[in-house]
């Protein structure tokens, strides 16, 4: 008898999005490494990465509230056709500038500004979407089978990243991202979702009535002003001093590309673990498995050798993956499908509000007080927010709703 595909992967929906997901991420997962590695060509400037860093994340800011009600308003693939669409031409203008060799520093951050407006598009409709391509009681099965994809597929990239920025050039790694993205928006259009209910003409009603749904639940906005602190030392630190300590100590791209990859086996270890581990106290277990995440930033400090750097990528990787399944899960089963794509757009906002505030300082307090106790800093700084989580009663009650409930 042939064995039987996933429960998520019979439904034809599901298998569109799990499709296009898949290829969008291979190509995204070099594109970091290249963008990091051209910049440090280009001026080798740790403060004008953190800077294009932060272009992306304004815009991502700004439209975030926007993205969110379109989704809740507009068939959410065709959201997702539209961003991916953006992202690919902005991305093929960055490499046609690399490989031309005409790029310049604001040439990337403009691009980059119009690649995070296409984000903030993007992330709303792509996590309010899961819930009408699969039956509820098949939503964790479904966003771990979609973590793994994402995490395989990150994988794939983040290993040749670092070889083919290394032997061809950043120019030809983001041409790559580019092609992906379209790729990718050609499995979102096939999709075929039900029509959309309650969408509202009036922009601040919609707004309004995603806010009242957010801040009604103490577990989410707690959880959301956590990462607010953590995702700020975590982005600043990782994304703009990693790739300047693999540049100085480890090798360059490839041990950049090496750290990722880490990271990336332990985000597909934590989406297999999704597959079967059901913790009644969601909460509860996925606070526990973010803490995993500051070890990353404490290890870069030392520097410890690459192997041991790459094992604990691999272990934040795991928490960190851990936690992500069971937040989409927990958000998914307690907030109205209709109001979904509108409270994670105020979850997204909050929680990246301060990103580019990590990004915009982490270069200069390193220039400042070295590099080695920013990371150190950055790494308190994440457990110190993520503790006091666990004290909290609506975290520690919030319960997994059974089948038949």
């Amino acid at each position: 008898m042939p064995r039987r595909s996933p429960a998520p992967l019979r439904e034809r929906e599901f298998r569109l999005l799990f499709a296009g997901r898949t290829v969008s991420l291979v190509g995204s997962a070099i594109a970091p490494v290249a963008l990091a590695f051209a910049v440090l060509d280009l001026t080798g400037s740790k403060t004008d990465l953190g800077l294009i860093l932060t272009a992306r994340e304004v815009p991502v800011i700004v439209f975030l509230l926007v993205g969110g009600i379109w989704a809740d308003r507009l068939p959410r693939n065709l959201v997702i056709v539209g961003a991916n669409v953006v992202s690919g031409l902005t991305q093929a203008a960055a490499a046609a500038l690399l490989i031309s060799g005409n790029a310049e520093i604001w040439h990337l951050a403009a691009l980059a500004s119009l690649n995070g407006a296409a984000g903030a598009f993007f992330f709303p409709a792509s996590s309010g979407i899961v819930p009408q391509t699969v039956p509820s009681p098949l939503l964790q099965q479904a966003n771990a089978l979609l973590a793994l994809a994402i995490n395989s597929a990150t994988i794939g990239g983040a290993a040749i990243a670092g070889f083919l920025v290394a032997g061809f050039g950043s120019g030809w790694a983001v041409a790559i991202d580019a092609g992906t993205f379209f790729v990718a928006a050609s499995f979102f259009a096939a999709m075929r979702l039900p029509a959309v209910e309650n969408a509202s003409a009036n922009f601040m009603h919609d707004l309004a009535v995603g806010w009242r749904e957010f801040r009604s639940h103490t577990w989410l906005w707690v959880i959301v002003l956590q990462f607010s602190f953590l995702l700020m030392v975590w982005m600043g630190a990782f994304a703009v001093l990693g790739p300047a300590i693999a540049d100085a100590e480890l090798g360059g791209p490839k041990a950049w590309g090496a750290i990722l990859t880490g990271e990336a086996l332990g985000l597909v270890a934590g989406a297999l673990l999704g597959l079967r581990f059901r913790p009644r106290r969601m909460l509860v277990a996925a606070t526990l498995g973010i803490l995993a995440v500051p070890l990353l930033p404490l290890a870069l400090s030392f520097p410890l050798a690459l192997p041991a750097i790459v094992a604990v990528a691999f272990v934040a990787g795991l928490g960190s993956e851990v936690f992500g399944l069971l937040w989409q899960t927990t958000v998914q089963q307690e907030i109205p499908p209709d109001k979904l794509s509108r409270v994670y757009s105020y979850d997204a906002l909050g929680s990246i509000a301060l990103v580019p505030v990590g990004y915009a300082i982490a270069g200069p307090i390193a220039d400042a007080i070295g590099i080695q106790a920013t990371l150190w800093g950055a790494a308190a700084i994440g457990i110190a927010v993520t503790l006091p989580v666990l004290a909290v009663p609506h975290v520690q009650r919030l319960e997994r709703r059974t089948a038949a409930a």
